[in-house]
């Protein structure tokens, strides 16, 4: 069973930070559409994030670049129908940000809008910086992301551990810096080493979230479909599968399959 706060009616951002300043560890899944929403909800997530990892397990795409600001805000729209508690926070998609702090605001501001989340999500650091700076002038809250950042999986050329040398877990540290300073609320730290993340957490007032990068995050996130085994492929040594989903439903589905094929289904209890 969950040990979530249950005085805690609806998470906010200044709740995330408070969950930081006494200490208390921050939970938060992935989720894209409205019932599986609802049940991440119900259990006890503060935070529910709906990334363009949707192009992932949603879409079936080999990276998550192809989704589009149209398809977020759909996912987005869905979750945030079913999300009674959770804070909810949208990926801004590969392009719709990136050297362009106009469209960056434009984008921002579509999916607060017409989807209703609560804030938005962008990757990297000193590069994006006015995107941010100007999302956040329009009181639209930013999350940062550092490390790992999928959008750039053709830059880096691998999905590898990140920050591994000095001067990238430098910059990284700078990044990190900078995205508190100009007042993101969190920061994803994807897949870096596990003493960056706690030297980073450390550094920062504002929450961090991990996700590959070792137990001293301020709070962990992971992709819904990964935890509960529905994917099968994606084995990283940072994922801890908690159901075996995928299983379960092929066995439920293949003896539907056969009580229909054996006339068996449905009986007469299940006609009128």
């Amino acid at each position: 069973m969950s040990i979530h706060n249950p005085d805690i009616k609806r998470v906010t951002t200044h709740t995330i930070q408070e969950l930081k300043n006494r200490g208390e560890k921050i939970t938060a899944l992935t989720a894209y559409d409205y019932s599986m929403a609802q049940v991440v909800d119900a259990a006890g997530v503060e935070m529910i994030l709906v990334g363009d990892s949707a192009s992932n397990v949603m879409a079936g795409h080999e990276t998550t670049l192809p989704i589009t600001l149209d398809q977020m805000i759909y996912h987005a729209s869905s979750v945030v129908r079913a999300v009674k508690r959770a804070l909810v926070i949208v990926d801004l998609p590969f392009g719709s940000y990136q050297g362009n702090s106009e469209e960056a605001l434009r984008s921002a501001i579509r999916i607060m809008k017409e989807s209703g989340a609560h804030a938005v999500k962008l990757e990297g650091g000193q590069e994006i910086k006015e995107s941010i700076v100007r999302i956040l002038s329009a009181g639209v809250p930013v999350m940062g992301h550092l490390g790992l950042t999928p959008q750039s999986i053709y830059k880096f050329g691998t999905y590898a551990v990140r920050a591994k040398e000095d001067a990238e877990a430098a910059k990284l540290m700078e990044d990190a810096l900078m995205l508190q300073e100009v007042g993101c609320f969190g920061v994803v730290l994807e897949k870096i080493p596990a003493a960056l993340t706690r030297q980073v957490s450390q550094a920062l007032s504002i929450p961090t979230i991990g996700i590959g990068g070792g137990p001293d995050a301020d709070g962990q996130i992971l992709v819904l479909h990964d935890l509960l085994g529905i994917t099968k492929e994606f084995k990283p040594r940072f994922l801890r599968r908690y159901a075996d989903l995928n299983t379960v439903m092929t066995e439920a589905i293949a003896h539907y399959v056969d009580d229909v094929k054996a006339k068996d289904f449905p009986n007469e209890k299940e006609a009128y």
